[in-house]
């Protein structure tokens, strides 16, 4: 199927796929660090030869030699969310198919199956104002409450220092590059520079998402 999207330089998007038939994607730690590991060296054309259950390993940064920049992402068990500024018209599309086709090798492999992992072709959204950006950065990275809260989406979070407390500890997104001072070392997948400067003020990041944390959509 073509897709309707025309991906433009300079421009932002949000890029999703889910597993096929809603399976799960991410079965345990080792696959969701291969996915994230996969995202920096796909990105930084870097081949991928990385032993089952190994570290992560990350180093230098990202830049003038990368594919696309990535501003955020967040990985759920059966799907995951990109935020990506575009740096040339097929610079997404190549990055994507080398993505999912590498990660799906690895857990074709490594689970014993074969076919297609997700379902189709990735979806993506342009985000054309500054306020849809903005509201994507922090859906992106509100994602995980789900786990605990699976309709907040629908009636607002019910425990917000719960949601709060568990984002904290959501190791699977880039939640905790913005919002803590400490560098992680997957930190360098992510170009913040690349993307406007409400995103690089932990401050800024942290207001945004609480006041999505707080919204209360029965009033």
């Amino acid at each position: 199927m073509q897709r309707s999207i025309v991906f433009s330089e300079g421009e932002y998007y949000h890029i999703y796929n889910r597993g096929i038939e809603k399976r799960d994607v991410f079965m345990d730690k080792a696959d969701y660090n291969r996915f994230i590991l996969s995202l920096y060296l796909i990105n930084n054309k870097g081949v991928l030869h990385v032993q089952k259950d190994k570290d992560l390993g990350f180093s230098g940064q990202g830049g003038a030699l990368t594919a696309v920049d990535i501003g955020a992402y967040c990985l759920m068990p059966n799907h995951f969310h990109l935020l990506i500024k575009c740096k040339n018209e097929k610079g997404i599309t190549n990055f994507m198919h080398r993505l999912t086709t590498a990660y799906t090798m690895y857990f074709n492999k490594r689970y014993e199956r074969v076919g297609p992992l997700f379902q189709g072709t990735f979806k993506a959204e342009h985000a054309n104002s500054d306020e849809y950006l903005k509201y994507l950065f922090s859906y992106i990275h509100l994602n995980p409450i789900k786990l605990i809260d699976p309709l907040w989406k629908e009636n607002g979070i019910g425990d917000v220092e719960k949601a709060q407390s568990f984002l904290d500890e959501y190791t699977y997104s880039s939640y905790l590059d913005y919002s803590s001072d400490f560098n992680r070392k997957v930190s360098v997948l992510l170009d913040k520079g690349a993307f406007p400067e409400y995103f690089s003020s932990k401050e800024e990041f942290l207001s945004n998402i609480n006041e999505w944390l707080s919204f209360d959509k029965t009033e």
